[in-house]
């Protein structure tokens, strides 16, 4: 079930209806049909994948317990090794698996062995990235402490399968949403208000932005042989916007459906092409994968407290890593391998800590230096989210080669003003509202002006919306 379908908008209101005036007198209640609700809004999309879910959810409620219940260190190891594993192996064999026999398939042709190696058609579960990470990232707390294990399965079940995140995140932790779904929960009318405000800024964001950006970036990717070295400059930036407004207007979804339901999910994005280095970009951009990068892997291999060429090997890896994560292909990983290069610099330097607070602070217009390091910022991100979006290697440097040509410097044939118009309105929301949660987040204070922006932004919907079946983008992540 698509966010951006009819299905949902009948879907929600039927589920927060009965959340709020039939379960509202035990959350036990709510939960319960929290949870039926999530394994439906999963369903729709292959139900025969629900049992993936259901044992993935078994695997590591079971695995918790086994592991607070160990007597030993080395019981308690096991038992989160092998939940690890196990997990691992699934995520593995789905997404990677013909990966990884193709190029071993390549790398014995090279050495002039002539195999033929068994690729299956393997339909990859939506969402499994996501929810694989949030049983890891459970296990591994329960191991090191940090809370305690479930023994509620209900509570546990939504905690990894809660539709709102289900699908593409936010990456959840069981220290932070657990604990919510474990306590009476009441309506909050500004607290619902807000969350609708949120939802229709997700909204405007997908279906008019990211939508409308999709068939010109489409277009010139695939026919990149023949376009102009603008064209293919002008795709490279829609792509930038397309999967911004993609991923961020779905976790604005999320949040904000979440909130309907009185539970407050971890934010994912702040704003993150008004970066004045690649360093808060990443602080900026899919925030919950970062951070759990950070928190399982890159401090378990050090993180920073050894000498800089251990510091350096750490961001490679969780660089390549998480370039490995967004999808089975070598573009990702050298797309990772990209940023990690753009970051070394400010490492190096020991200047990736600069710029933590936000740009421009109490002013209206940034001053010449941050804009110059905006735009720079901006530049690179589009140039690594060629590989991003290429569908190989040779793709992507063909499209590159491309733009270093006479027709650089032509008007681009592609370029649509009524689009652009649109991204500026979007670019410039955001940027009055910056030091807020989302990009429609109005001060209560100013009644009059939130119900106008409102109803702009209901009525920009309405009229430039992409209503086609669009699924997002990290679906396939």
């Amino acid at each position: 079930m698509l966010f951006n379908s009819i299905a949902f908008l009948i879907f929600l209101p039927i589920v927060f209806i009965l959340y709020w005036q039939v379960c509202n007198k035990n959350y036990k209640y709510q939960n319960m049909l929290l949870l039926v609700a999530s394994f439906y809004f999963y369903g729709c999309w292959d139900w025969r994948f629900l049992f993936l879910l259901m044992f993935s959810i078994g695997l590591d409620y079971f695995s918790g317990i086994k592991i607070e219940n160990s007597k030993t260190k080395k019981e308690a190891t096991f038992w989160l090794t092998l939940s690890i594993v196990i997990n691992l192996g699934f995520l593995g064999f789905f997404k990677y698996y013909n990966f990884f026999i193709e190029n071993f398939a390549e790398l014995l042709h090279a050495f002039g062995f002539g195999v033929n190696m068994w690729v299956l058609k393997i339909i990859l579960p939506v969402g499994i990235s996501f929810y694989t990470f949030h049983g890891l990232s459970y296990v591994i707390d329960v191991y090191k402490k940090r809370i305690p294990a479930e023994r509620n399965y209900v509570d546990y079940a939504v905690f990894v399968s809660y539709f709102p995140l289900l699908v593409a995140g936010p990456i959840e932790r069981a220290t932070h949403l657990l604990p919510q779904i474990q306590k009476k929960r009441t309506f909050d009318y500004e607290k619902a208000k807000d969350g609708m405000a949120q939802i229709l800024w997700g909204f405007f964001k997908k279906m008019v932005i990211a939508d409308n950006c999709a068939p010109i970036v489409n277009e010139i990717f695939t026919n990149y042989h023949t376009e102009s070295a603008s064209n293919l400059v002008l795709g490279a930036v829609l792509f930038a916007f397309q999967i911004y407004g993609d991923f961020s207007g779905y976790s604005d979804i999320a949040l904000g459906t979440s909130r309907l339901f009185g539970i407050e999910l971890l934010k994912n994005f702040s704003y993150p092409y008004f970066s004045r280095d690649i360093a808060e970009f990443w602080r900026r951009w899919h925030i919950s994968l970062s951070s759990w990068f950070r928190d399982y892997l890159y401090i378990p291999l050090g993180g920073s407290k050894g000498g800089m060429w251990m510091k350096i090997r750490n961001t490679f890896i969780i660089f390549l890593v998480s370039g490995f994560w967004h999808g089975a292909n070598w573009t990702f990983i050298i797309w990772g391998g990209l940023n990690a290069l753009f970051f070394l610099p400010l490492l190096i330097a020991e200047k990736n800590r600069h710029n933590l607070e936000v740009v421009a602070m109490n002013r209206i217009i940034p001053s010449l230096k941050e804009t110059f390091s905006i735009i720079i910022t901006f530049t690179l991100t589009c140039f690594a989210w060629i590989f991003f979006r290429a569908e190989s290697v040779s793709h992507a440097i063909g499209y590159i080669k491309g733009i270093f040509n006479d027709s650089l410097f032509a008007f681009p044939t592609q370029f649509r003003g009524v689009l652009f118009a649109l991204i500026a309105f979007m670019l410039i929301t955001e940027w009055m509202n910056r030091t807020h949660d989302y990009g429609l987040k109005i001060q209560d204070k100013k009644p009059v002006l939130q119900r106008v922006i409102y109803i702009l932004v209901a009525y920009l919907i309405l009229n430039f919306a992409n209503f086609g079946s669009n699924e997002f983008i990290y679906f396939q992540f």
